[in-house]
């Protein structure tokens, strides 16, 4: 990947409002053209101009292009239960008592069934129709279908909110942030998981794709919730360095702070460019984490094709792996 000298955006930049950009890439993982740009004075990096119709693309197209069904299949649902299991686990000491639950992107519903199985009162959203009407149908949950955008709750209405891979997606983060803080409770907890552009777990040539229309790590990710008006109380990296967590908590929006020291984070470009621009096809390929991550996958197929062989239906399979 490498950066050019075009600096031109269609849009500021989502978190500090800067036009000033580096070009990251050009191309997507699929090859095609895809043109990735970095904010110099706070180094969020996003798609620009969008590859797609947002709206469009997540009602009707998304599960269809990364998943090949409209519905999830036996081994989706499997995977996204063991997922939903490392969560919960994640969650523990957030979790005292039942609360008042919303779960942003809702998926197959395979999180909101666990935490609605231990007792919760959990709301989803999801804009997808073909898996919104199927954690509905198959789990008995309460999933709204639509974006964040669209939902029909009144203003502090939740203790916690999650929001799994979900927020890279979005057309504006920051937006989405602020309708998240109006939803919490006061002292709510959100709870936010996004993919690092820092990660080099994967191949180079899979860092950028069509679907993540914007790419944070820590520094940004934690200054847009500031901005919003959330503290941080934690974050946790995933082992593979692939994915960060950051536990926030509702507080005010900090607008004395940022009219202080302004939203700029110094050295965060450069230090992305720099860790991107590293992370080579040579290098990559000379570390065990490709070789690791082959040999996860096909333990995994083999998993997969015993555990669903007898498969009736989602909620047997859960309420099994749940138990």
């Amino acid at each position: 990947m490498q950066q050019d000298n075009q600096e031109s955006c269609s849009n500021p930049c989502n978190l500090c409002g800067g036009r000033g950009i580096s070009v990251l890439a050009n191309h997507s993982r699929s090859g095609k053209p895809l043109r990735t740009v970095i904010c110099k004075d706070c180094g969020l990096v996003w798609t620009d101009p969008l590859p797609h119709n947002p709206k469009v693309f997540y009602e009707d197209d998304y599960r269809v292009a990364y998943k090949g069904t409209y519905t999830p299949k036996p081994k989706h649902i499997l995977r996204a239960g063991k997922v939903a299991l490392y969560r919960r686990k994640l969650l523990d000491k957030w979790l005292p008592q039942p609360l008042k639950i919303l779960d942003v992107g809702t998926g197959g519903g395979e999180f909101a069934y666990l935490l609605q199985s231990l007792g919760h009162d959990v709301s989803g959203i999801e804009p997808n129709k073909g898996y919104a009407e199927y954690s509905k149908q198959e789990y008995g949950l309460k999933v709204q279908i639509g974006f964040i955008q669209d939902i029909q709750q009144p203003d502090q209405s939740f203790d916690l909110i999650t929001i799994w891979h979900v927020l890279e997606h979005t057309e504006n983060p920051h937006d989405v942030l602020v309708r998240l803080h109006s939803l919490l409770k006061p002292q709510g907890i959100l709870v936010v998981e996004v993919p690092t552009i820092e990660a080099t777990c994967q191949s180079p040539k899979s860092t950028f794709h069509e679907a993540h229309i914007f790419n944070f790590n820590l520094d940004t990710l934690r200054k847009l919730g500031e901005k919003v008006g959330f503290t941080e109380l934690e974050h946790k990296v995933s082992a593979d360095g692939g994915n960060i967590t950051v536990f926030f908590q509702k507080s005010t929006p900090m607008a004395y702070l940022i009219k202080d020291k302004g939203l700029n984070i110094p050295g965060n470009a450069e230090r992305i460019i720099n860790i991107v621009n590293n992370h080579t096809a040579c290098k990559h390929y000379l570390t065990a984490e490709p070789y690791r991550r082959f040999f996860c996958r096909m333990s995994r197929t083999i998993s997969e094709q015993c555990m669903t062989a007898n498969f009736v239906n989602g909620k047997k399979l859960l309420d099994r792996l749940y138990a």
